[in-house]
């Protein structure tokens, strides 16, 4: 099953579709899980699943839905990467925190979870420190975001804790833009960051040829961690 809900835009004029993991008894909180450039692909999926097990509400909007609904590629195809990059560069970034802001107030008013987190891979990395600046989230999680460094005018704005998770050998991310990261953001008293030494871009996949599971496993007991203290 790809896409299984759907979620009213904040204008309220149109929906997109969402798909959410419903955990066993009351949510110990929600955490929305923004998408890298392939779509609600098996892995977000998956990313839902593993925290629905572990006692979250997850959900995970369709942020291309205005593009077109349902995308879903595997990185790991090269004909779906090149498709997959074509769409990011026809989204626009605006808007999808427009529709994470949608989620959020739906997660709050019509599921009724009142503290509501993200976690966001690649593409979703960033959308995630834009989150952090742009909405009263309750905290935020960037995987390998991109192009971080050109938002950094907007980290007075973030008012609640934002986990960023950097490799230090990304192919998309250089040493310039990691160095700019470090020297606005490591003073910043709602921000964390983590080095991931020599690593690369997508390393916490959750399936596919860019995994590393020592790494990732890391990651995602520190991204686990930190939503238990700021959402739990």
């Amino acid at each position: 099953m790809s896409l299984n809900a759907t979620i009213p835009t904040l204008e309220g004029d149109a929906e997109f579709g969402a798909y959410i993991a419903t955990p066993e008894g009351t949510p110990r909180g929600a955490i929305i899980v923004i998408q890298e450039i392939f779509g609600v692909n098996p892995g977000i999926r998956q990313k839902c699943d593993k925290l629905a097990a572990e006692g979250w509400l997850a959900v995970a909007p369709d942020l291309f839905w205005r593009l077109q609904p349902g995308i879903t590629l595997d990185p790991d195809v090269q004909a779906e990467f090149t498709q997959a990059l074509d769409w990011m560069v026809q989204f626009d970034q605006d808007t999808g925190i427009r529709d994470i802001e949608a989620t959020i107030h739906h997660i709050r008013r019509t599921l009724g979870v009142a503290k509501v987190g993200c976690v966001g891979y690649c593409l979703g990395g960033r959308l995630a420190y834009m989150t952090a600046a742009r909405t009263d989230i309750n905290a935020s999680v960037g995987y390998y975001g991109v192009g971080i460094d050109g938002l950094l005018g907007e980290k007075h704005a973030i008012a609640h804790p934002l986990m960023l998770h950097i490799p230090t050998a990304d192919g998309f991310v250089p040493p310039e833009t990691q160095a700019a990261m470090h020297t606005a953001l490591d003073d910043h008293p709602r921000v964390t960051l983590y080095d991931y030494e020599g690593l690369d871009h997508g390393f916490a996949t959750e399936t596919g040829l860019r995994r590393q599971e020592e790494a990732a496993t890391l990651a995602d007991s520190r991204t686990a961690t930190f939503f238990a203290e700021h959402l739990g």
